[in-house]
Parts: C-alpha cells; sequence; structure tokens
C-alpha cells in the first residue's frame, strides 16, 4: 500500500466518529491556545519592557538596594547622598544628577492602580523621558516644585477620569491636573508625574529619595561609571542593560509558572487524544485483521494509526493557534485600552512551537495503542466481532 492509501484509511478511520473525533480535537485545540495566550504573554511583556527600557530612563541610577528594591524602588534614601553623587560624577563626565522618588498604587482593578513619579520641577520630565510632549496643558515648571500638581499620561488621565484644569486622587490628597502627555510612549502613558517636593510629602517620605539618576555626555561609559560610583559612594550601581537583566529574570520566573499551567492543559488535551485513538484501535480490530490478511505488515497498521493521530493533533495545532490568535487580540485591546500597549505577542517561533508540541503530544499519545494494533494476530482479529 502507497502512503497515499494510508492516509486515506486514516482519513476515514477519524471521520468514521465525527463527534469523537470533532470533541477531542476541540479539547486539545483549547489546551494549545492556552499555551498560546500565556507564552505570548511572556513575550509581548519583554519586548515592551525592552524597548522601553532600551530607549529611556538614566544611563546610571544609584540605589541603596539595587536589584532587590525592584523596578520602582521605595523611597528608602537620604537626599543628601545627592550632593555626592554629583560631586563624584561630574568628574566622571556626568551632565545631569536627578533625584527621584518613585510610588507604586497598587488596586484590585488596574484602572485604579498608579505608578507615580517625583521628579524636581525645574529639571522636568525630560530628565528622565525624553520625547514626552504635554498635548494638554502643560509639563512641569520651576514654580510647581511643593505644590500640589500633577502632568499625568495620556492612559492614566484616561484611567483616571482626569482632565487639565480638574484634580485626581494621588495618596488620598487631591492634586489638580496641569497637563496631560501626548499618547503612543507605551508605559509612559501609564505614569503620574508630580514634583519632587510634592510626593516626598504626600508619600510621607521628606527627605527621602528611591534613586539618584545620573545622565552621561558618553552613554557608552555607563558600566564602569556606575561601577565607579557604587564603589565610592557605598550604593548600589545599575545601567539601563542591568535593569533589562533584572526585568529579564523575573520574565523567566512567570515563563516558568506560565509554561507549567500550559503543560497541564496540554496533558489533559494529550489524554483525550489517548482515549479516542486507543478507543479506535478497540473498534477497529477486524478492520486490522483484514489489511494484515490482505497482506499489510505490522509497520503499516503501526502507522496506519499514528497517522490518524498526527492528523487530529495537527488539526487541533491548527485550530488552537487561530483560537490563540484571536485571544491575544483581545488581550492587546484590553492592554491598549489600559496602558497603551500590546502585551501578547506571538512570533513565528512561538507558532511553530505550538504545532510541533501539539504533533509531538498527539504521537507520543498514540504509541501505545498504535504498538497493540500492529501486535495483533491476525486469526483472533478476524474472529471478534
Amino acid at each position: 500500500m502507497t502512503s497515499g492509501d494510508l492516509l486515506i484509511l486514516a482519513w476515514r478511520g477519524l471521520t468514521r466518529r465525527p463527534v469523537r473525533t470533532l470533541l477531542t480535537t476541540l479539547g486539545l485545540s483549547v489546551a494549545v491556545a492556552g499555551m498560546v495566550v500565556f507564552l505570548s504573554l511572556g513575550e509581548g511583556i519583554r519586548q515592551v519592557f525592552t524597548g522601553q527600557f532600551r530607549s529611556v530612563g538614566p544611563d546610571v541610577q544609584l540605589t541603596l538596594d539595587g536589584a532587590q528594591s525592584g523596578l520602582l524602588p521605595p523611597p528608602n534614601l537620604p537626599e543628601s547622598v545627592v550632593a555626592r553623587v554629583r560631586a563624584a560624577a561630574t568628574p566622571l563626565g556626568a551632565t545631569q544628577v536627578t533625584p527621584v522618588v518613585t510610588l507604586l498604587k497598587q488596586a484590585l482593578d488596574p484602572t485604579q492602580s498608579a505608578v507615580y513619579y517625583g521628579l524636581p520641577a525645574a529639571q522636568g520630565i525630560g530628565a528622565l523621558f525624553e520625547g514626552l510632549q504635554a498635548a494638554q496643558g502643560r509639563v512641569l515648571a520651576a514654580a510647581d516644585e511643593g505644590q500640589p500638581v500633577a502632568v499625568l499620561g495620556q492612559s492614566a488621565a484616561r484611567n483616571a477620569g482626569a482632565r487639565v484644569g480638574g484634580t485626581v486622587d494621588v495618596l488620598g490628597t487631591a492634586v489638580r491636573v496641569v497637563g496631560i502627555l501626548e499618547g503612543g510612549h507605551g508605559l509612559n502613558d501609564t505614569f503620574t508625574f508630580l514634583p519632587l517636593r510634592t510626593l516626598q510629602r504626600l508619600s510621607g517620605a521628606p527627605g527621602q529619595v528611591s534613586l539618584v539618576a545620573v545622565t552621561l555626555r558618553n552613554p557608552g561609559r555607563a558600566a564602569p561609571v556606575a561601577a565607579t560610583l557604587a564603589h565610592t559612594l557605598k550604593l548600589e550601581g545599575q545601567t539601563r542593560g542591568d535593569v533589562l537583566a533584572v526585568i529579564n529574570r523575573a520574565l523567566r520566573v512567570t515563563d516558568a509558572a506560565r509554561i507549567g499551567i500550559s503543560v497541564v492543559a496540554l496533558i489533559v488535551g494529550g489524554l483525550a487524544v489517548a482515549n479516542t485513538v486507543a478507543m479506535g484501535v478497540f473498534e477497529r480490530v477486524r478492520e486490522f485483521g483484514t489489511l494484515r490478511a490482505i497482506g499489510a505488515r505490522p509497520a503499516f497498521v503501526r502507522a496506519l494509526v499514528l497517522t490518524e493521530s498526527a492528523l487530529l493533533s495537527l488539526a487541533a495545532g491548527a485550530a488552537g493557534l487561530l483560537v490563540g490568535v484571536a485571544g491575544n487580540a483581545g488581550v492587546n485591546a484590553y492592554t491598549q485600552d489600559l496602558a497603551g500597549i500590546d502585551a501578547a505577542s506571538l512570533t513565528p517561533a512561538l507558532a511553530l512551537v505550538a504545532l510541533g508540541v501539539s504533533l509531538g503530544l498527539g504521537l507520543l499519545a498514540a504509541l501505545i495503542p498504535a504498538r497493540s494494533a500492529a501486535r495483533l494476530p491476525v486469526v483472533e482479529a478476524l474472529s471478534r466481532l
């Protein structure tokens, strides 16, 4: 028998019980779709952070605890250190030294969460984030220092229902909105910017900062400058690359969790395939006996069962991939509205992995039924009803 005969027989075997085949395909496709969405989330978030931190932020940032403080360190560094940083960094090519306060407000409702940045009003938002312009109102000015005013990113303003001239709640205090920034800046659109003294007062941390940002004339020297400053000042120094490394380590941890959830779903899908193939073998014992009687070798019978499983798995994988793409579109629509970012990204490599996993799982689930079918004695197979 030819390969064409093998495919025809495999297709007929699957379509003989269409409802069972359809339900099995749906079960495995849901598992594949879940894997696609979960892993796409990790890839999308990684791309967002990588793109953001390659182009924004300080060349060097000095903190008390370094990576242990996370991406938004608490205000636990005495502001008196700023003068020491300026004195040590200027001979190393620093063009600007900026004290920064960062705070994260977390809530069950993502739209009620907020990221606050406190910056010296005289230096403005551009001291840390370049290219941010006001779409409405204005940005921070020197006269704003210590005043209850704020400039909101586009997404932050939308989530808070804020407008220029109105107020927004910041840590329990009504703060006047003096500007709303242009959109299209990803994570920056979710930030709320306040004068440094204002955020220090509202957070109950007067005289404290979260980090000291250093801008260099030659950013290519960030690593040795960070090492020198950290050693001299007894602080933790990080470059943009160090920050990205911290992010990637955190994402790898979440990747492991997503992969674990995906594996559980795929195991359930694989058991469904194994059950379908095993039932098919049990119900078609006489058919396999007939094939053997007319000259089919055990290897052909084994290949027939494996081909059926491969066709079913590929169909489920393709369907799961399409459902996963639709799921990613839904996730991105939500995160675009919430934060102006695409949180899920399906790469070609991830699509191939999804199809490969589905196919491999189907073949693995069919190994035992295929072996059993190939080893059926011809006489015994033909004698069964």
